[in-house]
């Protein structure tokens, strides 16, 4: 048995992670071993190794906060879920791990037969990016978003949910080479970041989108990529800021909220998660599941690793050119 442990924090997150042997815990009754499936590296988890996370887990600790499994031991006085069930992993526990011990009352039953690695990633980014579009304005069909961070894996899964729903995308990103595979997977329109040619972000969008009001404004980068979405916007538009890959303050002139009326928003999963009633949890996971199960939804995979290769994968992860998440897999 293996688990991703750090007992440190530091700014080149793979150096503080560690692949280290554990021994077979014995089983409480009530609990059950699961055999981890699947596991993604999302920012977050990059960012709780460097210390910069809103919520950091007392030391020393596993990584890992989502992924799915299957039960493949029961405790005394347990029968469910069923052996071979496949299982959302707690948040929390630590997911990089060969084998994990829980609670059976608090495991989620997921499809079995449905793939494990769309199926780790459902109780963070395509949350996320559901609410992002759901949350702040009352969009109907026919409008425009605009996003920055498009290819990240809350962005890959709002360009799909927002096709659903008829709503179009404008997406940011950093590299030219990931124009036409966003393209590909749905997206309405790609452009690269900054100024190009002599024009600037808002006069392409502007082009782009034939002079369309653009709705809604969805920064994960912040610094002046904040602003530049910003210059794109609407008057009186929302402007909300869940992430901060650049690892610099958000920037916004004072002339965009003032004489625009630009409003600016942070979004956190994890406040939402202690205001949202349980059915409101319910049916925003039943449905995303439903979607990827239906094959509706799924996110680019860039690379798999397994745990015992936690320090490449998390240096993969970290790294700003990859097109798709990392995640970690069943060896």
């Amino acid at each position: 048995m293996l688990k991703a442990q750090y007992k440190t924090r530091g700014p080149i997150p793979q150096d503080v992670i560690e692949a280290i042997t554990c021994d077979k815990p014995e089983l409480k009754e009530g609990q059950v071993m699961l055999e981890m499936l699947a596991a993604p590296i999302n920012p977050s988890d990059v960012l709780t190794l460097t210390g910069q996370y809103g919520i950091l887990p007392p030391l020393p600790a596993v990584g890992g906060n989502e992924g799915v499994a299957k039960v493949v031991e029961h405790g005394s006085n347990t029968t469910e879920p069923a052996i071979g069930q496949t299982v959302l992993i707690p948040i929390g526990v630590g997911s990089w791990a060969t084998h994990i011990v829980a609670d059976a009352k608090s495991l989620i039953a997921l499809p079995n037969g449905v793939d494990p690695i769309q199926l780790s990633m459902i109780t963070i980014n395509p949350p996320t990016a559901s609410l992002l579009l759901s949350e702040f304005v009352d969009l109907q069909a026919g409008d425009w978003v605009i996003q920055n961070a498009a290819n990240s894996g809350v962005g890959s899964y709002l360009i799909k949910l927002a096709q659903l729903r008829g709503i179009k995308t404008v997406n940011i990103v950093r590299r030219e080479s990931l124009i036409q595979p966003m393209l590909d997977a749905g997206a309405d329109v790609v452009l690269v970041d900054g100024v190009i040619e002599g024009q600037s972000l808002a006069q392409r969008v502007k082009t782009a989108t034939d002079s369309a009001e653009i709705k809604l404004g969805i920064d994960a980068v912040g610094g002046m990529a904040t602003h530049r979405l910003g210059e794109t916007l609407a008057e009186g538009v929302t402007l909300v800021n869940y992430g901060a890959m650049s690892g610099e303050p958000c920037s916004i002139a004072p002339t965009l909220i003032i004489f625009k009326d630009i409003t600016v928003r942070g979004f956190w999963l994890a406040k939402w998660f202690k205001t949202a009633t349980p059915e409101q949890q319910k049916q925003l996971f039943s449905t995303i599941i439903g979607l990827i199960a239906s094959g509706k939804l799924s996110t680019p995979i860039h690379a798999t690793y397994p745990i015992k290769d936690i320090k490449q994968a998390v240096a993969e992860a970290a790294s700003g050119q990859r097109n798709g998440k990392v995640v970690l897999v069943k060896e």
